[in-house]
């Protein structure tokens, strides 16, 4: 597909994965800043994400929000950048991308806001445990190499940007690998360019709210 590729985001949210990978895909992309609160609720925004919150992307005609459906989406969007396996070989690349989008990200927001599943409820939680997730977790990145495949892939950008923001404000058990798997996630060019990004555009938007 081609179009012009906009990235509606703000520096400091789970834009920080997409702004990686995009720099990953190595695509030209217009980025948008948005504010919570403000422009993030104006009416054009709501127009290209209901939810009022970041962050999206368009590319073309074709609007998409949620960061894993993001990362997966540039993935096969620009397929020379490599970052998804074949379609016949992506059964590890979808269970890890989705597990970390749905059970530990559900687990690791539950843990952080104080809610714990009542005993025997487990089940209706969808995610179980919280010790569960971790097991699992730890599991997936105990062989020292990457989420799904021999090689980097979209999954890594969003299991490695869970795992390090989970050590970074403490949301998840600093457990055997994970320190491990997120400094070699984050030791890419790709995420250098994008951390340095989204700092410039923190900054920026820290001098003009001083002003």
């Amino acid at each position: 597909m081609s179009g012009e590729l906009a990235f509606y985001t703000n520096p400091r949210s789970r834009g920080q994965m997409v702004r990686w990978m995009l720099e990953e895909v190595g695509a030209p992309y217009r980025t948008e800043l948005l504010d919570y609160g403000t422009t993030m609720k104006a009416p054009d925004y709501l127009a290209i994400n209901p939810m009022g919150k970041v962050p999206a992307i368009r590319h073309g005609e074709a609007v998409v929000t949620e960061g894993a459906a993001i990362c997966a989406y540039l993935a096969d969007a620009f397929p020379e950048a490599g970052l998804a396996p074949p379609p016949g070989e992506r059964a590890a690349y979808c269970r890890w991308l989705f597990f970390a989008a749905g059970p530990l990200e559900a687990a690791v927001i539950n843990r952080a806001l104080g809610l714990e599943v009542p005993p025997g409820k487990e089940e209706m939680a969808g995610y179980g445990t919280f010790k569960a997730v971790m097991d699992t977790l730890q599991g997936a990145v105990a062989g020292g190499g990457y989420i799904a495949s021999d090689r980097f892939s979209a999954a890594d950008v969003y299991v490695g940007s869970q795992i390090g923001w989970g050590l970074e404000f403490g949301s998840i058990d600093e457990r055997p690998g994970f320190a491990e798997y997120a400094a070699r996630m984050r030791d890419r060019d790709a995420y250098r360019r994008a951390n340095e990004l989204d700092d410039k555009a923190a900054a920026e938007n820290a001098a003009r709210e001083a002003r």
